[in-house]
């Protein structure tokens, strides 16, 4: 959820480039408030920290002001599990079914929210390029070229959780499952409204109760 601060320096303004920032924080804090109550699990405190910083020199991108500038946002908090164990097997052992069946779905939700955050910002980029998108035309890898370093590192994380053998398939299911919620059509238009006031605003910090009170307003 670290976005790097300059993924591609062929835009031609800043503007396009911090919208993809925008979308892909956006994102992530709709996956965590929306996603994680869909799916009836706990609420987690996150807020949005953002950070304006100069380009390197080599960059030519710059605002009305004339001042080269580039956003850095990323999402503090918002994990359901703080702790990764060395195997979900062995967590769970001793623990009934049902919370065996929590633990896990905390878990994936961890993965998924994670996920969405490079891919609504493969989908914003594509649309924006009136370019085809859906989750076979963007893979896994590809998402390093959306921000997502940073996510796939700690995805990866958590997979090696996972037995050595489900681990393929279970990316695999929780990638579609993190493209089918940005597709929904409602989810897109909260991502970019969401978007829209991470964009506009002049704060080094967005907190979780502003967050949470936009996304329920366009879930009204």
């Amino acid at each position: 959820m670290n976005r790097n601060a300059v993924t591609r320096t062929n835009q031609p303004h800043d503007y396009l480039l911090n919208r993809e920032t925008a979308v892909h924080e956006a994102s992530h804090a709709v996956a965590i408030y929306l996603g994680n109550k869909q799916k009836q699990l706990p609420a987690t405190f996150f807020q949005i920290i953002i950070n304006r910083q100069a380009l390197p020199h080599n960059i030519l991108l710059s605002n009305n002001d004339g001042i080269q500038h580039d956003w850095i946002a990323k999402i503090e908090g918002g994990r359901l599990i703080h702790s990764l164990p060395t195997s979900i097997d062995e967590i769970t052992q001793g623990l009934s079914a049902a919370q065996t069946f929590a633990y896990r779905r905390a878990f994936e939700a961890d993965i998924i929210n994670l996920l969405v955050g490079s891919l609504a910002e493969a989908k914003y980029v594509a649309l924006r390029d009136n370019e085809p998108i859906n989750q076979y035309l963007v893979t896994v890898q590809a998402l390093h070229y959306y921000g997502g370093a940073s996510d796939l590192m700690l995805i990866g994380k958590y997979l090696n959780c996972v037995e050595k053998h489900e681990r393929s398939d279970k990316m695999t299911e929780l990638f579609l499952l993190a493209y089918r919620f940005i597709d929904n059509r409602s989810i897109w238009q909260t991502i970019m409204t969401l978007a829209d006031y991470i964009q506009k605003s002049v704060k080094n910090t967005i907190a979780y109760e502003e967050i949470s009170d936009l996304i329920d307003q366009q879930s009204k």
